[in-house]
């Protein structure tokens, strides 16, 4: 008997195979392919695993455990014709061993292959929950990257006469909404820009950037001075909390960074509310940190009224003006060093804002080794130079082992 039980495994081994693999079209290689393989490959091996355990040990063993497992673990991972497949792979090989060892009709060999018919059954009905569950998730990362495109959206290549480059990098893949925020207008007063990053998470967060930006829109056209639209969305800040029926301050903070770049002139002008200081990158490689001479606090802290002070700052053709959220300047490396943007851009030179951004987020990600904890967002103004050649991008790609400030 023990030799039957023996052909029977063998014969089903090969129609096993086929029958849960399928064709090599049928199988995905994106993303982990180490894991992703294993994951598809294993309830083909559980069900083989079955096969040989059942002709090889005494027959007061029984390996219907691994039987039910197979289609249980093929359901969430496997399309619905996989599942089904495997389900009937693991009913056919029940069926074969107890047919080949003669117990078809005892009780307990029937009772087994019903409960694996069950679990096969239950298996295509878990299949259809998480393919449903799968689409409505998808259908609301679509939403999610819609909202997110419509509060902000990608700003055009050159407004006023300057080169525009802007990144959001959220820290995991899947999120397309958070709190930090950028936008970029052309007034009668120059360009204006801003910079900022909400305290928290989640929907409120969503809120108080649509409120920023909106607020930044119109009182950057309207307002003649860039202290004065500092206090416009300290003001709409402040009407969002009463609307919201008096939601704490403190909570809702927001840290900004204000940039003007008048037409006609070589001055910068920059009103910073808390906020990572933003760098200022010049044309032979030279870079300057634009510490504010007065520290100031977030918007919508509200714990008391202070003049905001604009720092006046020379930027002169060829310079880059780097605005940037804490997702840059606090990411970390495996030894829990920050990134430090301006030790690792001193001396590098870039064709173009672009160019800046693209390997500024390919050393950031090296630097945290894909451990991004939180989001990031990039604002890069330049003031091209005339007649200004070409430059070629001298970012060194950091390894996982180096230090920010070294290269």
């Amino acid at each position: 008997m023990g030799e039957e039980r023996r052909r029977g495994a063998g014969q089903g081994v090969d129609a096993v195979g086929r029958a849960v693999f399928g064709s090599p079209d049928d199988t995905g290689t994106s993303g982990s392919r180490g894991s992703r393989r294993f994951v598809r490959m294993l309830p083909a091996l559980l069900i083989v695993g079955g096969l040989l355990f059942d002709s090889l040990a005494p027959t007061n063993f029984t390996a219907v455990p691994l039987f039910v497992a197979a289609p249980l673990i093929a359901a969430p991972f496997f399309s619905l014709s996989r599942t089904v497949r495997t389900g009937v792979a693991s009913v056919l090989s029940v069926i074969a061993m107890r047919l080949s060892d003669g117990t078809s009709t005892r009780v307990v060999p029937v009772i087994e292959m019903l409960t694996v018919l069950t679990t096969a059954v239950l298996a295509v009905f878990i299949n259809g929950v998480v393919r449903r569950g799968n689409e409505q998730l998808a259908s609301a990362r679509v939403i999610a990257e819609t909202a997110m495109r419509a509060v902000l959206p990608t700003p055009a290549e050159r407004i006023g006469g300057l080169q525009v480059a802007a990144r959001y990098e959220a820290a995991q893949a899947d999120e397309f909404v958070g709190g930090d925020l950028y936008a970029v207008a052309d007034t009668p007063y120059g360009v204006r820009v801003v910079v900022g990053d909400v305290r928290g998470k989640g929907l409120g967060a969503v809120e108080a950037v649509a409120v920023i930006i909106g607020s930044f829109r119109e009182a950057a056209e309207q307002e003649r001075s860039l202290e004065g639209v500092a206090q416009r969305l300290e003001r709409a800040l402040a009407r969002e909390g009463t609307r919201r029926y008096g939601l704490d301050a403190m909570e809702g903070f927001i840290t900004a960074v204000l940039a003007e770049i008048p037409p006609g002139a070589t001055s910068l002008r920059v009103v910073n509310r808390g906020h990572p200081e933003p760098i200022l990158l010049h044309a032979d490689g030279a870079l300057e940190v634009l510490a504010p001479s007065v520290p100031a606090l977030p918007l919508g802290m509200d714990l008391g009224a202070w003049p905001d002070r604009a720092d006046v700052w020379e930027m002169p053709p060829g310079a880059t003006l780097l605005a940037f959220t804490d997702g840059l300047s606090e990411a970390r490396n495996a030894d829990g060093v920050f990134y430090d943007p301006a030790a690792r851009l001193r001396g590098r030179i870039f064709p173009g804002p672009e160019e800046l951004l693209s390997a500024l987020t390919d050393d950031v990600r090296l630097h945290t080794g894909g451990r991004a904890t939180d989001d990031m967002a990039l604002l890069a103004v330049g003031r091209p130079a005339e007649g200004q050649p070409v430059r070629r991008t001298t970012v060194p790609i950091v390894g996982r082992g180096d230090g920010p400030g070294e290269g």
